[in-house]
């Protein structure tokens, strides 16, 4: 009797057993189930973000692509592209008439002759990163000026770069708070909420109140939702003074230019302006660029160009002029 019920509970004992370790299996599967899930939501989630960075960064290249591409005439003509679907914006909104506080110069006007200095001013878009700081390290080293279009990043090294930028005798400039097109050219409202937000935020970071404005793609890029024309009254209204370029390195619209490349591409316009506004860029992903500002420096100074920051007394470059919109 007693080995019957010894079996009996022998048996329920494997029973429990083999119950517990099917719990637990299913348990196993279970929380490999989320955890796998999980995992494919993050990766899922982090492509979706990398894709959303491409876009913005082919979105750029394109505008840049078309701003650049045959220097000033290219932009007149995407002016008037943008002309031939959108209404003047004069037609569309009762401005009162604003005096800029700076317009263009005009292409002919620029172009240099034998025996003229050539100025070059070399400007820097999308920073700060890392690479503004090696950029910054090579000015210093060459006892050159240049001038940074900022955009918005609030972290400590940010705000140390901004500092030094301004320290070190550089022209501090804006190149909207996000640089994203999506949010800065939704709307008038959203541009000026994106451009104060970017004002004040440099003048309590640096003490300095930017009065200089690049256009993220130009004043004549047709990416904008609201006719250019629109902000541009608003920056006049407002007393800044925007930036376009009529040199560009092409460091904007590919990463594969060599720093011979680069090189070429300024000096090579560099030599039909009395004035050249280089577009450059200083972002996370511009290590050629970084390599390329000392070669061109040198460069630049073998043609017996001045190298200088943008001041008041800068002939302005501007694809769009502000005195063509009152």
């Amino acid at each position: 009797m007693q080995d019957i019920d010894s079996d009996v509970v022998s048996n329920q004992r494997k029973r429990r057993k083999r119950i517990g370790k099917i719990k637990n299996g299913i348990v196993f599967i279970l929380a490999g189930w989320i955890l796998l899930s999980m995992i494919l939501i993050i990766c899922l989630f982090a492509k979706m973000v990398s894709m959303e960075k491409k876009i913005d960064a082919l979105t750029v290249s394109a505008a840049v692509n078309t701003e650049t591409s045959g220097g000033g005439e290219a932009a007149l003509t995407d002016t008037e592209n943008r002309e031939d679907t959108q209404q003047p914006a004069e037609s569309e909104t009762a401005w009162e008439k604003v005096t800029p506080p700076a317009t263009g110069i005009d292409e002919a006007d620029n172009l240099a002759t034998e025996g003229d200095t050539h100025k070059v001013y070399l400007t820097f878009d999308d920073g700060p990163s890392e690479n503004t700081a090696a950029i910054l390290d090579t000015l210093a080293a060459y006892n050159v000026k240049a001038t940074f279009f900022v955009s918005g990043s609030e972290d400590e090294e940010a705000a140390a770069l901004y500092r030094r930028i301004v320290e070190e005798g550089h022209t501090l400039g804006m190149h909207s708070y996000s640089n994203k097109y999506s949010v800065i050219y939704q709307s008038e409202e959203a541009f000026a909420e994106d451009y104060r937000k970017l004002q004040d935020y440099l003048e309590n970071v640096t003490g300095v109140k930017s009065s200089l404005y690049r256009f993220p793609g130009g004043s004549s890029n047709s990416i904008s939702n609201v006719p250019m024309e629109n902000f541009i009254h608003f920056l006049n209204k407002e007393g800044i003074t925007y930036y376009d370029w009529n040199v560009s390195a092409g460091d904007a619209a590919s990463s594969a230019y060599s720093v011979q490349e680069i090189v070429e591409n300024v000096t090579g316009d560099v030599v039909k302006y009395k004035t050249s506004v280089v577009l450059l860029h200083d972002g996370a992903d511009k290590q050629t660029t970084v390599e390329a500002i000392g070669p061109l420096i040198e460069a630049l100074q073998a043609m017996g160009a001045q190298i200088l920051p943008i001041d008041q007394d800068t002939q302005v470059i501007q694809s769009v002029k502000a005195a063509d919109v009152e």
